[in-house]
């Protein structure tokens, strides 16, 4: 762990929170802005461990949340009168594996796992995989003539028009391959594919089947790592994958020698805990609704070091929205809504978006009463915000409402520009509208070529899912506020609105009659 970590966790032991905090907020104007940031250095800083789900950290974390939500008056809404929803989850990792390919009359090669190399984690995964190597081109079907008994390397290519990981992962399956190795596409650079991996681990709800593979195995890896792979094919790995990543044609060949690596794995289950707070209507008949307002306390924990680092934070993914919903909280402590609004920090939401797909499918309200859903995640304040990208826009009125409170502010909005991201899928708004609510998730927009775009990259290259997301990165605090009082706004409108959000015409979403 690096220094400046080590300093805030010794003066978080010692300190108040608010002498912790006045450093970077003694520049804070905004009253509200300057709160929240103190809620998010406590919620991210390293005495929360990262906030892996299920960890001592994310207790901590939890209790905090639950705490401050019922300081400020809101009233319990997990299991049993408690703060807490709780569900059992089943983990899969994969600790450790030793990989070599084996080539005559050549010194092996060997790829660092987890630097260069992951490996995805199941509970049938072999102790042992050895077999030749084939590349196939983007893994479409008639790329894997000879794949047969071979683990064959792909590009794992992200773009609409191309194979997609599950078109990969079953092509490769239907032609007798034993594995896959699916090499990064340097071709998608809106969000690019970065090493180290924190770890190798799935994560699944206990009630469901947990991950299995029928024994077949799915690894990714870097295009340095591929390049060493193909040395003695007659082929340049890395032009090959610039090709690809060009959306060329791709040729296929064997890789010299064998492919070999050795898994060590092991399995446990715990529990996860959901934190739920709930504040009732003032309306007689409108407060039998609720309005959801979500972010996930989660966060990744300990993992794989990057220059020297291995603690996640998780400083803006997702703390500083979780602090956002304390800060609506506290905002709203005597002065209640005509629906009824429900607090959700979600867990597991870096695992497959598992403590949202418990809430939907086991609400603690009526689930007919879940009338929206707006979540706060994938916000960067790095830059002012002039510009918002907003998901599932065109799909409910909410999309109107946004429209009309952030022209409001001088706000532009628009539709998501990057599809092939599928940021759409990817946060915890997602089960609500899987199960038919009307939801919504906000990220900070750009025009290309930008200074606003060259941040929002920066971001994804160097802090995104790593242990750089903390308290000391660079923010744009007025652009936080504005963001917090648009969403202020949106929430207390869709609350107090005298009809409930409805569906557009044509959304995939709307439930069928």
């Amino acid at each position: 762990m690096n220094c400046p970590k080590l300093l805030v966790a010794a003066l978080l032991a010692v300190l108040s929170t608010s002498a912790v905090a006045e450093p970077r907020t003694a520049t804070i104007k905004d009253p509200d802005t300057k709160a929240w940031w103190a809620i998010t250095e406590q919620l991210s800083s390293d005495a929360m461990e990262g906030r892996d789900i299920g960890s001592p950290g994310h207790d901590r974390a939890g209790r905090l949340v639950a705490e401050r939500f019922k300081a400020a008056g809101w009233k319990p809404a997990g299991d049993n009168g408690t703060f807490f929803q709780t569900f059992a989850v089943h983990e899969s990792r994969v600790d450790s594996v030793v990989v070599a390919t084996l080539q005559e009359a050549t010194a092996d090669r060997y790829v660092s796992f987890l630097k260069e190399f992951g490996v995805r984690a199941s509970d049938d995964l072999p102790e042992r995989l050895e077999a030749p190597l084939r590349f196939a081109g983007y893994c479409r079907p008639e790329d894997l003539a000879g794949a047969t008994g071979k683990v064959v390397a792909c590009i794992n290519t992200r773009r609409a028009g191309l194979t997609t990981g599950a078109e990969r992962i079953r092509n490769a399956t239907a032609a007798g391959a034993l594995g896959l190795i699916q090499v990064d596409d340097p071709g998608f650079t809106i969000e690019p594919f970065r090493w180290p991996a924190a770890y190798a681990r799935a994560i699944t709800l206990a009630d469901a089947p947990p991950p299995k593979t029928g024994g077949f195995v799915v690894m990714t890896m870097s295009v340095a790592a591929f390049a060493r792979l193909a040395e003695g094919s007659g082929q340049d790995g890395a032009a090959v994958m610039a090709a690809g990543g060009a959306k060329q044609p791709l040729p296929t060949f064997d890789l010299p020698g064998k492919f070999s690596a050795r898994f060590e794995t092991s399995q446990r289950d715990y529990t996860a805990t959901n934190v739920l707070a709930v504040l009732p209507g003032s309306d007689p008949t409108l407060a039998a609704e609720h309005v959801v307002l979500s972010a996930h306390l989660d966060g990744y924990g300990y993992g794989e070091p990057v220059d020297g680092d291995s603690l996640y934070n998780g400083a803006l993914d997702d703390a500083a929205y979780v602090a956002t919903l304390i800060r609506f909280a506290e905002n709203h402590r005597s002065k209640p809504l005509k629906r009824s609004v429900l607090l959700a920090a979600f867990t597991g939401e870096e695992k497959g978006l598992l403590g949202a797909y418990w809430f939907t499918r086991n609400p603690t309200v009526p689930k007919a009463s879940l009338v929206a859903n707006i979540n706060l995640d994938q916000l960067r304040p790095l830059f002012p915000l002039k510009l918002m990208t907003v998901l599932a826009i065109d799909d409910t009125s909410l999309g109107a409402t946004v429209r009309t409170l952030a022209a409001a502010q001088g706000i532009r909005v628009q539709a998501d520009p990057e599809p092939e991201r599928s940021l759409l899928t990817r946060a915890d708004h997602y089960p609500f509208l899987q199960i038919g609510v009307p939801a919504t998730g906000f990220i900070f927009g750009y025009d290309p070529g930008t200074e606003a775009e060259r941040r929002y990259r920066e971001w994804y290259q160097v802090r995104y899912h790593r242990p750089q997301d903390d308290i000391t990165q660079p923010m744009d605090f007025e652009a936080a506020g504005t963001f917090h009082r648009f969403f202020y706004k949106l929430a207390e409108t869709v609350a107090d609105a005298p009809q409930r959000p409805t569906w557009n015409p044509g959304s995939g979403f709307a439930p069928k009659p």
